[in-house]
């Protein structure tokens, strides 16, 4: 299992567009996933131990960051032919069994990873409204461990920041996670 960290946040960088199906069949984009304040697009995966780490905290902050209107959305871009464990049924199961309240994608030819530069997960890329992208760091200072309970909390704080003004904090800490599980065509 490889670790890697994320590069710097490139201000006002333009959310690549996207249309990804969930586990209904019903298609999602950039555009119908934004909320009036921004957008959150995380790459997550089942078996990675940061996200694993991570994911309780993570849908309660998914649901305080909806409340101030920021709209959310994970995808999954591992191989799934290696890693079946992150394929469309336990995607499913994952979502259901922690009550998700943000679809969950599954990015079948990587395609979309590759246009956002994910290079982890845990990877966060946090937009505004006019879908400009504002943050790309960390959760917290989780790693394959949670963080304790009163940990900085870097995405809210960047999120919330991006709720209220349409900017990100300049100073943000690179996330980390297990390297994306591309497939060797």
């Amino acid at each position: 299992m490889v670790s890697t960290s994320t590069p710097v946040c490139d201000f006002g960088l333009a959310a690549p567009d996207f249309l990804l199906p969930d586990a209904d069949g019903r298609q999602h984009s950039p555009g119908t996933l934004c909320g009036p304040a921004g957008l959150l697009v995380m790459f997550i995966c089942n078996h990675c131990p940061y996200v694993q780490a991570i994911l309780p905290r993570l849908v309660v902050t998914v649901r305080e960051l909806q409340a101030l209107g920021v709209g959310a959305v994970a995808i999954m871009s591992n191989d799934i032919e290696q890693y079946p464990q992150d394929g469309p049924d336990a995607m499913s199961a994952l979502a259901r069994d922690r009550a998700f309240s943000f679809p969950y994608l599954l990015d079948a030819d990587q395609s979309v990873a590759r246009a956002y530069g994910a290079v982890c997960t845990p990877d966060f890329f946090g937009y505004s409204s006019a879908l400009k992208l504002q943050y790309r760091g960390r959760f917290d200072a989780s790693r394959k461990e949670a963080a304790p309970p009163d940990t900085r909390r870097d995405l809210f704080e960047a999120m919330r920041l991006v709720a209220l003004t349409g900017e990100g904090p300049r100073e943000q800490t690179p996330g980390i996670g297990c390297s994306i599980k591309w497939r060797q065509d």
